[in-house]
């Protein structure tokens, strides 16, 4: 019996206070545009750090003001404000930035690119800590969201819950680190590696990944292909290439 060839799904995930999300974000935005009629698009919010008060040791502060340093001299336009580190008390927690997506995302679907561009304006170019919920809160405002019920909403049990869904998401996606876009096809996927420069090959990789699971999948339906992946919950990464390391 013939089965019927599904949609391919691009999985985009990130999290709004990775560093190297930040500068993919404009290769991102211009694949986005540049695909959305060909492959149905998702984010995922992959959780980099959990909730914490705990100020940041001093020797991490140093390792990622070297990513800072790192990204501007390899992926050009991209600019930090060192004075975070100066202004701020910083804290490895994005836990809380990561709700304030699915709160945005709760007041309409369109606010969701909205805020994540906003904690990324807020972090890297403004020096503000959107670790803090009363920083989360101002960008809600800024946006011309409902302060009163973004908060609400952002400690609410229910954000907690679609939060692990998505972590939970990013684990069955075998991704360990971010940025990841990740193509699935039915039980069939690949991860796709990233160019922080050229939208263009990145847009091309996408489109040949599609054709190569297009492909698994029409062997899988006739001689059981080898090749097919069948994507788990176990955290272990069963695609064919390797994941990106953690950010």
């Amino acid at each position: 019996m013939s089965r019927i060839m599904q949609t391919p799904e691009l999985f985009y995930v990130h999290d709004p206070m990775c560093s190297w999300c930040y500068a993919f974000a404009p290769v991102w935005e211009r694949v986005h545009g540049e695909l959305a009629d060909r492959v149905a698009i998702g984010t995922v919010l992959g959780g980099l750090a959990p909730d914490s008060d705990t100020l940041m040791p001093a020797d991490m502060r140093e390792r990622i003001r070297g990513t800072w340093q790192r990204i501007e001299s390899v992926v050009p336009g991209t600019q930090f404000n060192y004075d975070f580190w100066e202004d701020c008390e910083p804290r490895r927690s994005t836990y809380p930035s990561c709700r304030a997506v699915i709160a945005a995302r709760d007041q309409g679907i369109e606010h969701e690119y909205g805020m994540v561009t906003a904690i990324q304006r807020a972090y890297y170019r403004e020096a503000r800590n959107p670790s803090l919920t009363e920083t989360l809160t101002e960008l809600a405002g800024e946006m011309g969201l409902d302060e009163s019920r973004f908060a609400s909403t952002l400690v609410s049990p229910e954000c907690e819950h679609v939060l692990q869904e998505e972590i939970g998401r990013a684990v069955s996606l075998g991704v360990r680190g971010f940025p990841s876009l990740v193509l699935v096809l039915g039980s069939s996927g690949m991860h796709i590696p990233q160019d922080y420069s050229d939208a263009e090959l990145v847009a091309k990789r996408i489109e040949e990944g599609m054709q190569t699971l297009k492909e698994r999948v029409r062997d899988d339906s006739s001689n059981a292909n080898a090749q097919t992946v069948t994507l788990t919950v176990t955290g272990e990464s069963l695609f064919n290439g390797t994941a990106p390391p953690s950010r």
